[in-house]
């Protein structure tokens, strides 16, 4: 890294650092859109949310359950439980070209951390998943687990929500699986 580019990222870490500090009330780090969380008695954070990929292929839901411990108000701790569910997303195999259906259910431990306004965070996990060709049919039908991997960042400056996300799966049968999504939540 050179000297200049190390001295900006420092820069930018301070002024983000600098920014009022996060209370135990805050939306945590790997929240989705400025929307209402279920928030329980014991400091559990309950979201869900659907998934919705921007070629059609793929839709389904997560559910994700955090807490952000008392004592650590930065940090935040979550499970996720995620369904995916792919209709005739084009693959190839060899030279074949094929049509495959695929369903994974998958889950994953992800840890946070706030710092300001920014919010970052990392996920870990497995997905199982098992696919079978449509055209041509029967031509194949899989099935395994992999791992799931995924990085997060999170902005807020007062209403407005900015996120980042990339979100990979280790197989490559399940490529189509692979997301980086943007978001910018502007209310009004």
């Amino acid at each position: 890294m050179k000297t200049g580019s190390a001295f900006a990222l420092l820069l930018a870490l301070a002024v983000i650092a600098a920014a009022p500090p996060a209370s135990a009330d805050d939306t945590p780090s790997f929240a989705g859109q400025d929307a209402e969380l279920m928030r329980l008695d014991n400091g559990v954070v309950i979201e869900g949310r659907d998934i919705d990929t921007p070629d059609g292929y793929t839709s389904g839901f997560r559910l994700i359950a955090g807490y952000s411990p008392f004592q650590l108000p930065r940090l935040d701790l979550a499970a996720e439980f995620s369904y995916r569910q792919s209709d005739e997303v084009p693959t190839r195999l060899g030279e074949q070209q094929l049509l495959i259906n695929s369903v994974s259910v998958g889950g994953s431990l992800m840890a946070g951390v706030r710092i300001g306004r920014l919010g970052l965070y990392a996920k870990s996990g497995v997905a199982g998943w098992e696919g079978d060709a449509v055209m041509p049919r029967d031509a194949l039908n899989t099935a395994g687990t992999t791992r799931v991997t995924g990085l997060g960042a999170r902005l807020q400056f007062e209403r407005v929500v900015s996120r980042l996300e990339l979100e990979e799966f280790d197989a490559p049968d399940m490529a189509h699986l692979n997301l980086l999504t943007a978001s910018l939540h502007i209310p009004f």
